[in-house]
């Protein structure tokens, strides 16, 4: 057994379970509009607009259904003031920070492939007949 198969053993969840609650985790984090929310909030406190035009392309609808479920993880935190009209402030936590910067990493690495994995993707239809 590898040391990295050991670790994973040790641990008390286990994401490649199926029954795991560490997988819904993991599938708000990696989800299109989790990692989008993750890394938009790594720059600091927005509010849902703000947000909603950082995250270029997401619906409202989508954008709310991701920062209940990242809120609910405890990933992000919703801080509202009574003000008139409303104002919401979204943020991450100190977890959620922890797991934005692990994920910008990912990000970072694949900005810095583009020219590679187009060039690939190139290749790759040229040999599969222009698909």
């Amino acid at each position: 057994m590898t040391a990295i198969a050991q670790d994973h053993d040790d641990l008390a969840y286990n994401v490649f379970a199926k029954a795991c609650p560490s997988r819904g985790t993991l599938e708000h984090v990696t989800g299109r509009w989790g990692g989008l929310t993750l890394g938009a909030l790594h720059e600091g406190s927005l509010r849902f607009n703000e947000l909603r035009r950082r995250v270029d392309g997401v619906s409202e609808k989508m954008l709310s259904q991701t920062l209940h479920a990242l809120e609910r993880d405890g990933l992000v935190h919703r801080e509202a003031q009574p003000t008139n009209p409303p104002r919401v402030d979204y943020e991450l936590t100190p977890l959620g920070r922890q797991v934005a910067e692990r994920l910008l990493a990912l990000i970072h690495c694949v900005e810095g492939s583009m020219d590679d994995v187009l060039a690939s993707r190139a290749r790759y239809d040229e040999m599969r007949g222009g698909l």
